[in-house]
């Protein structure tokens, strides 16, 4: 059986300096702890846990620690966990992705300058609830064209749209759209990771051309769901899988070209050993 490996599958640039900053940490005789799971990476995050990583939640979470380093997790956080990392005198290592911290940046300026802050992407995932926390109005996510539609702008509302760094480049520039035929005063940033275009343009390009399909990633990573929603409309045999352990597959006996394509939090490891378990089992 043929197969074609993505070639943007796995780790992104935020994510595995991300992991790096991690391991340089548990190198040390501190406490490390990480505001969150560091990525939407089940292997991952085990496998630091197994080296004295302690993932805690919420605020009042850190307010129990009295010694150690707190590492940012990759989706960011709001404005008001560093100012709370840093009453307490915690050590705090930032290894939020940079592309999502140049979102908080223009988040926090254009809410500063009156503008309504409007987040395309998906409401409660903790990149979209960091992106939030730096805004000084309170801020609006629509994930949908229904949401998009049903927005009302107050009086002379201006607004500053911008876009968690995962969500579907297509979708976003749809829901933009709805915006503009409205008419409101709004300043657009596209703030979709280009990482994250090529990622979905490559894996809808080798779907369209497989006889089956394998995306591998987390089950709470929202780039890996993109990528299998993307996928499942290319080829109808798509299949979403976090390891090798969920490889039961039953490949319809017409299938001979195989392709995988793998999320951001997502090992090479794990990919090569699905690659060459297909390769020769099927």
């Amino acid at each position: 059986m043929e197969v074609i490996v993505a070639k943007t599958a796995g780790f992104c640039f935020g994510v595995e300096r991300a992991v790096e900053k991690v391991y340089k940490q548990t190198e040390s005789d501190k406490k490390i702890y990480t505001y969150g799971p560091i990525i939407h990476n089940d292997q991952v995050v085990g496998d630091l846990e197994k080296k004295g990583v302690t993932v805690i939640n919420g605020l009042e979470k850190v307010k129990e620690i009295k010694d150690g380093t707190i590492i940012i997790r990759s989706h960011g956080v709001a404005e008001e966990v560093y100012e709370e990392i840093e009453s307490l005198g915690l050590e705090c290592v930032d290894a939020t992705c940079p592309f999502v911290k140049r979102i908080h940046k223009i988040v926090e300026k254009e809410s500063r300058d009156g503008r309504k802050i409007i987040i395309i992407g998906n409401d409660g995932h903790p990149e979209v609830e960091g992106i939030k926390g730096w805004s000084s109005t309170p801020a609006t996510v629509i994930e949908s064209e229904e949401e998009a539609r049903n927005y009302v702008s107050i009086g002379q509302e201006r607004l500053c749209i911008v876009s968690q760094t995962t969500f579907n480049h297509n979708k976003f520039q749809e829901l933009v759209d709805i915006f503009l035929e409205k008419g409101y005063d709004i300043f657009v940033v596209n703030t979709i990771c280009n990482a994250t275009e090529e990622r979905q343009t490559e894996a809808k390009m080798i779907a369209g051309q497989v006889d089956a399909m394998i995306v591998i990633g987390g089950t709470h990573s929202s780039n890996t769901r993109k990528l299998y929603e993307i996928c499942k409309r290319e080829c109808e045999n798509t299949y979403f899988i976090q390891t090798l352990d969920d490889l039961n597959l039953d490949f319809p006996k017409s299938v001979r070209l195989v392709g995988i394509t793998a999320g951001a939090s997502t090992p090479n490891n794990i990919i090569e050993e699905v690659q060459n378990y297909v390769r020769i089992n099927f």
